[in-house]
C-alpha cells in the first residue's frame, strides 16, 4: 500500500509482531483478492520516459486523476506522490522511476478485478492522453538506460537508491526500469498460511514463466526471457528470494517474524521525514539499539514500513503476495489473480498442487527459480520440463475456479480468465518468445513497435 501507516504505540514484545499478522486470519467467506499492477509512463511523441515535473508530467497525471476520482491525495514535501480512496477503495502510488500503480481494492471475485481494471484504464487515459502519455503493459522498460529515467520525489526511495548498490547489481534496474503485477490472497488460519505460501513460493517460477515479457534492455535483446525476474537474484538477496525456512518443520507467523526482525531495514518514518538506517537490523531497533534511536523501541506502523520494505518471492503480511510475475499487458492482468484464486482459493486444487511440489527440495527449488529467467518453460526440476508442470498447473486452476462457481452477469465463471494462459500453453511459447520473434521479423530488429503493441 503506498501510505505508510501511522500507528505510533511503542512495541513491548515479540509477540505484538506476531498478533500483527496473524490478524490477517479470515474465514474463507471473507477472503477477499488485491491485484495490483504497474505500467510505464512514456511520451506518447516519441517515446521518452516522463518526468514527474511539468505541465505534462507525473504531477499533473496525478493532479489530473484527483480531480477526476475525487481521491484523497498522498502527499510529500508539497509533491503529489499518490492518491487513496478514503472509502475502502483502491490506491495509486508511483514507484522510483514513475512507475503508475494501481493497488487495487480487496474485491471477492475475479470478474470485480477485471471490471476495477477496466474502469482504472478509463479513468488514466481520460487524463493522460490530454498529457501525451501512454503506458506501457511489459515487465521492464525495453529502450531506456537507466540514466535517462527520471527520479520521483520520494524520500523512502532516495534511502533506498544510496543503499541497493551496496547489495546488488541490479538493485536500481529493479527499482527504475521493471514493472510487474500481483495479487494478495487470504489465508483461515496459521496452518492454512503455510500451505498456501509453500505451494506458492514452489510455483512460483510458474507464473515467472507464463508472464516472462522483459527480453529487451536498451532496445537490444538481453538474453532472457524475463530479465525482471533475473533483476531480482541480485537486488539484495537478504531481503528476496524463495524462503527455505518457510518448507521447514515448525513453520509459523512467529518463524516469519524472526526471518523478518533479522532483514536489513531501510529507513524509519517520523512525522514527514525518513532516517535513513539502512543495513541495521528491526531486531536492534527492538532492542532500543539503533544508532538514530538509542534506547527508544519501534512502533507497529515502523513494523508494518519495513515489512514492506521485504521481497521474497511470496510476501507475507497479513495476507500472502504472490510476486514472480512480469507486468503485462491490460488483457492478461485478470489472468494472474485468476491463477493463483484458482489454485489456492479451492481446497481440492491446493491439495493437488502441494502433491505436484511436496518432494522438491530446497536446492531444487532454487535453481528452478535461477534458470527460469532465462529457459522459461524450457527450465527443469527433477525429471520434468515446467512446461509440464505449468500445463498441470493451468488444469488445477481452472478446474478450482470452476468449483468456485462465482458467475458473471453473462453467467460465464472466472476461468475464462484463464484464457491469455491457455493460448500462451497451447502455443507452447512464452510471452517474451514470441516478442523476440517479431523483433527479429517484423519489427526488422527494433524495440519502438513494443510502444503501440503493449501499450494500454
Amino acid at each position: 500500500m503506498a501510505r505508510d501507516q501511522i500507528d505510533m504505540t511503542p512495541l513491548e514484545s515479540r509477540d505484538e509482531l506476531v498478533a500483527w499478522l496473524e490478524a490477517g486470519v479470515k474465514p474463507e467467506s471473507e477472503f477477499r483478492i488485491g491485484t495490483e499492477h504497474e505500467k510505464t509512463p512514456f511520451t506518447l511523441d516519441g517515446h521518452q520516459p516522463v518526468p514527474y515535473a511539468g505541465a505534462k508530467g507525473i504531477g499533473a497525471l496525478l493532479e489530473g486523476m484527483k480531480l477526476l476520482l475525487g481521491w484523497e491525495p498522498i502527499m510529500e514535501r508539497g509533491n503529489i506522490i499518490g492518491l487513496y480512496d478514503v472509502t475502502g477503495g483502491g490506491a495509486i502510488s508511483l514507484e522510483p522511476g514513475g512507475q503508475f500503480e494501481l493497488s487495487g481494492a480487496p474485491v471477492e471475485t475475479v470478474h470485480q478485478t477485471q471490471a476495477e481494471l477496466m474502469a482504472h484504464l478509463a479513468q488514466v487515459r481520460e487524463i493522460a492522453t490530454p498529457l501525451g502519455i501512454g503506458f506501457l503493459g511489459l515487465g521492464m522498460t525495453p529502450s531506456w538506460s537507466r540514466a535517462q529515467i527520471p527520479v520521483m520525489p520520494k524520500g523512502r526511495y532516495k534511502i533506498m537508491r544510496n543503499y541497493m548498490p551496496k547489495v546488488g547489481k541490479y538493485g536500481l534496474d529493479m527499482m527504475f526500469r521493471t514493472c510487474t503485477v500481483q495479487t494478495n490472497l487470504d489465508f483461515s488460519s496459521e496452518a492454512d498460511m503455510v500451505k498456501k505460501l509453500r505451494v506458492s513460493l514452489a510455483l512460483q517460477p510458474v507464473a515467472t514463466a507464463l508472464f516472462a515479457n522483459s527480453p529487451f534492455t536498451e532496445g537490444k535483446p538481453n538474453g532472457f526471457l524475463s530479465f525482471r525476474s533475473e533483476i531480482w537474484r541480485d537486488t539484495d538477496n537478504a531481503r528476496s528470494g524463495m524462503l527455505p525456512f518457510a518448507f521447514e518443520d515448525g513453520m509459523s507467523f512467529e518463524r516469519y517474524v524472526d526471518y523478518a526482525l533479522d532483514v536489513p531495514m531501510y529507513f524509519v518514518k517520523r512525522g514527514d521525514d525518513y532516517i535513513d538506517v539502512s543495513g541495521s537490523s528491526f531486531r536492534d531497533f527492538f532492542a532500543g539499539k539503533n544508532k538514530a534511536f538509542p534506547g527508544e523501541r519501534p512502533t507497529l506502523s515502523d513494523w508494518a514500513n519495513h515489512l514492506s520494505t521485504i521481497f521474497p518471492e511470496v510476501r507475507l503480511k497479513r495476507y500472502l503476495e504472490m510476486r514472480g510475475a512480469d507486468g503485462v499487458p491490460w488483457g492478461r492482468l485478470p489472468a494472474l489473480p485468476a491463477f493463483w484464486v484458482g489454485l489456492l482459493y479451492d481446497n481440492d486444487s491446493l491439495d493437488a498442487a502441494w502433491d505436484i511440489v511436496r518432494h522438491w527440495t530446497a536446492p531444487e527449488r532454487q535453481a528452478l527459480r535461477d534458470d527460469v529467467p532465462r529457459f522459461g518453460f524450457k527450465s527443469r526440476i527433477k525429471d520434468r520440463y515446467l512446461f509440464e508442470i505449468a500445463k498441470e498447473c493451468l488444469i488445477l486452476s481452472h478446474a478450482g475456479l470452476r468449483r468456485r462457481g462465482r458467475i458473471d452477469h453473462l453467467g460465464r465463471d472466472e476461468s475464462r480468465f484463464l484464457e491469455p494462459l491457455e493460448r500462451i500453453i497451447e502455443a507452447g511459447r512464452s510471452p517474451a518468445e514470441e516478442m523476440l520473434d517479431k523483433y527479429n521479423g517484423a519489427w526488422k530488429g527494433s524495440v519502438e513497435p513494443a510502444y503501440q503493441e503493449y501499450a494500454f
